[in-house]
């Protein structure tokens, strides 16, 4: 869509309407620049996190309510 329509588009709509055109093109600016992060590499994070050997154990306080 060229630049003209758009205006033309604009300049037909209801001025009770044109807040909220401008809200909206505030929103898709705004979510167009929270999708431009790094992309994430697999692995990065690896030998970096440690699991506690009694992980899958059953706590004390909880082993009244298992069958």
């Amino acid at each position: 869509m060229s630049d003209t329509v758009l205006e033309m588009k604009l300049r037909e709509l209801p001025k009770a309407y044109m807040q909220e055109v401008y809200d909206f093109i505030d929103f898709l600016i705004s979510r167009s620049k929270k999708t431009n992060h790094p992309k994430r590499i697999p692995g990065t994070l690896k030998g970096k996190i440690r699991m506690a050997p009694d992980f899958d154990d059953t706590p004390d306080c909880f082993k009244e309510y298992m069958p």
